[in-house]
């Protein structure tokens, strides 16, 4: 079958690329791994041929049970389930700042994507692929101002999506949250970061797997650090397994031009724009972290505690199999739970 593109379009030519790619080790079509968008734009109406797919999967997953040292073609796709690279090793980027983030508007609230208003706080954390793990966030019922996706955590400056991908710029994908601390508490924001994924799965989420695709918080200041350290103590112990996630203070980045780089335009909010492909590979537990009482430093609990009532958390709580992909672009309306 061939694989029709806009030759124009250079995210078209990209996507058709892979898809290809991935088609001729799958033996399905390349229409197979295009987006719905690209495939009624272009009139590729071969269908998914999800038997052979799934065929496909068992097979790789059992080549990796055999011979766990190995490293698939998958896992050559996405970077890899293999170390971080060292920064001297790391691409060497550049200067220019992502095109079109100047100026940007956030899909859903409207709000410029780089703007910190007064009085305003800022989170950085990473949990698997961040379409999902940014559209959690904007659905919070208030104070989020936005959200934003990028590459977090890394050693080049500036890099694109296929640079953070090849696993040669050591950054994982983030999600940045611009919030009101007076409407919604960071630690809303952190217990939503860790039930919304699985964070004892070393250098990947679920399907992805890569250094881009490994478990982070990122802290600004020392209340954030003592908070999401005591939080993590206290799920790893609900876990009973490691947790791996990466805890780190945003100021260790600075040295290789800062913690945080805007991704692509087209990635920001995607899950809510028209065509998005609702994919998500995160692995939530099904877990509620203990309550807060139980873990929180005490001389910090009157600070931060949480906005968010047990109710909401027992009505919108991150579920096994990632259901925020299915659920409504629009934030959760306050009191709707």
């Amino acid at each position: 079958t061939t694989c029709m593109y806009d030759h124009n379009s250079s995210n078209n030519m990209k996507l058709c690329r892979h898809s290809c790619v991935l088609a001729s080790i799958a033996a399905v079509p390349c229409s197979a791994f295009l987006p719905n968008g690209i495939r009624k734009l272009h009139n590729v109406s071969t269908p998914l041929v999800s038997n052979k797919l799934n065929s496909l999967a068992k097979s790789a997953n059992k080549f990796r049970s055999t011979q766990p040292l190995a490293m698939g073609f998958f896992d050559l796709l996405s970077g890899g389930d293999s170390a971080l690279i060292s920064p001297e090793k790391a691409l060497p980027g550049r200067q220019q700042k992502m095109r079109n983030i100047d100026g940007a508007k956030h899909y859903i609230t409207g709000k410029d994507l780089q703007e910190v208003p007064e009085g305003f706080e800022v989170a950085v954390f990473a949990n698997g692929c961040f379409w999902g793990s940014e559209k959690g966030i904007w659905r919070l019922p208030e104070g989020i101002h936005s959200t934003a996706v990028g590459y977090c955590a890394g050693f080049t400056p500036n890099p694109t999506y296929e640079e953070a991908c090849s696993g040669r710029t050591g950054h994982t994908e983030g999600v940045r949250v611009v919030y009101d601390p007076s409407k919604v508490s960071f630690v809303d924001i952190m217990r939503w970061f860790w039930e919304a994924h699985d964070p004892c799965s070393g250098m990947g989420q679920g399907n992805d797997r890569g250094t881009q695709y490994r478990s982070g918080f990122y802290y600004f200041n020392e209340e954030q650090r003592r908070l999401i350290e005591a939080s993590k103590d206290a799920y790893e112990k609900q876990l009973g397994k490691q947790i791996t996630t990466e805890v780190a203070a945003a100021s260790d980045y600075d040295q290789y031009g800062g913690l945080w780089y805007f991704a692509e335009v087209h990635h920001q909010q995607y899950l809510a724009k028209p065509g998005a492909r609702p994919y998500c590979s995160a692995q939530p537990q099904g877990v509620s972290l203990a309550p807060f009482e139980e873990w929180c430093p005490e001389e910090l609990q009157e600070k931060y505690k949480p906005t968010l009532p047990g109710a909401f958390w027992k009505a919108h709580a991150p579920r096994k199999g990632c259901s925020v992909v299915s659920s409504p672009n629009e934030p959760i309306k306050v009191g709707g739970w």
